[in-house]
């Protein structure tokens, strides 16, 4: 075995507020079909990396279940697997102590190359090239990196490299800076090098974290030889609302940037046998992703519908993200919308109306835009007029039938 990935998938996620209330972001649904660890668990498997250890921690039982044998992404046969890492002795405090705390499992495993992957984020990335680069380079590390606009700096981990592409400088979330590369948080490591960084980190720090400690450690203290490799293609962090309503919209692009229908880089997941797509004789459906076992009997437009969703008759569904099984009545009409897995929306009600964009009474830094999110199976009553930027939890109480923009509806 010469490269053992770890993918980091214990993040909480709490700018997803809602939709990573009940499980682990890299197991919230993306794009229909998919979950959003699938991406990550894909990208693996189509580079012919084979051996993948998955580091859980935040209510892991969706995400568990969803990976099951590794089967969707041929994991399961004898010279492959897919081990589930969970917290064994205490919390993991940092993303390199989630791996320290697995350093055992590690050792065992005795690779050449350790590749830290991130389970959250949206992209199709070939490992086996960010490997080659790294040979290349002769480095004891190496980081995948991304030109970013440079007043999105304050987001990343920014490097500053010399002309060969070894790393002289590096700043976490730095507030402004001369350098828009940023780490993508895809490190390769030497087995060696990885090993007596976190031997050496865990020394000084508890919260032990690649772009706090490590990173700087192998620059400034230990000189390692740390190499970059630049990505150039679609790579997207849905971590916020916004982002995630965003980037789900995009899928509908006739120029799709993310392309999900090439044969020769699938994205595979967990099937689960649904039926064919059912359109009805006055249905409507323009620029929108359709799931499996679907019933389109109203209008949708420039939307993402995943499986076993039924839109009724009358029914308007307008720049909105409808997960799982959820029931849209008729004449109900929602617009940019976030609806979480099996929720019952009675009929008439307006979900997203008018052009109140009063922020979130409860999470004003979440929504803003004038996304409105309903978390996972809730049930919500006929006749309600609902305005933007509402928070609508699962056990929530219509007191009336008007809710205004900027409420959380508990």
């Amino acid at each position: 075995m010469e490269t053992l990935a770890l993918i980091l998938a214990g993040g909480k996620g709490s700018r997803l507020d809602l939709l990573s209330q009940r499980r682990s972001k890299p197991a919230v649904p993306f794009a229909g079909k998919f979950r959003i660890i699938d991406f990550s668990l894909s990208n693996a498997s189509n580079s012919g990396i084979m051996n993948i250890a998955i580091l859980t921690q935040y209510l892991p039982f969706s995400l568990n279940e969803h990976i099951g044998s590794g089967r969707p992404w041929d994991l399961d046969r004898r010279d492959s697997s897919v081990t589930i890492l969970h917290p064994h002795e205490s919390w993991y405090m940092g993303t390199a102590d989630a791996v320290n705390k697995n350093i055992s499992f590690v050792k065992r495993k005795k690779p050449k190359y350790v590749l830290i992957l991130s389970g959250d984020h949206i992209y199709k990335m070939d490992y086996r090239k960010l490997i080659q680069e790294h040979i290349n380079l002769g480095a004891e590390m190496t980081i995948a990196t991304k030109v970013v606009p440079f007043e999105d700096v304050s987001r990343f981990g920014i490097l500053e490299t010399d002309e060969k592409g070894y790393v002289e400088n590096f700043v976490e979330k730095p507030k402004s800076s001369k350098s828009n590369l940023a780490s993508m948080g895809i490190y390769l490591f030497n087995y060696e090098t990885l090993i007596e960084a976190l031997e050496e980190t865990e020394k000084k720090h508890d919260n032990l974290d690649f772009g706090n400690h490590v990173i700087p450690y192998l620059i400034y203290d230990k000189k390692a030889k740390i190499g970059t490799y630049k990505y150039y293609d679609y790579w997207q962090d849905v971590g916020t609302y916004d982002s995630y309503l965003d980037t789900s919209l995009e899928l509908n692009n006739q120029a799709l940037e993310l392309d999900l229908y090439d044969p020769t880089w699938r994205i595979y997941t967990t099937l689960d046998g649904l039926p064919p797509v059912k359109f009805g004789k006055d249905s409507n459906v323009q620029g929108s992703l359709i799931s499996d076992g679907s019933i389109i009997e109203g209008t949708v437009i420039n939307s993402v519908l995943s499986p076993g969703v039924y839109v009724r008759k009358g029914a308007i569904v307008k720049d909105s993200v409808i997960l799982n099984d959820v029931i849209i009545g008729e004449n109900v009409k929602l617009d940019r919308v976030i609806i979480d897995k099996s929720t019952i929306i009675g009929r008439n009600t307006v979900i997203g109306y008018g052009d109140d964009l009063t922020p979130n009474d409860e999470k004003p830094d979440l929504l803003s835009s004038g996304i409105t999110v309903v978390e996972k199976r809730t049930i919500i009553e006929s006749d309600l007029i609902i305005g933007r930027n509402c928070r609508i939890l699962r056990d929530a109480e219509f007191k009336t039938k008007v809710i205004k923009s900027g409420t959380t509806v508990k």
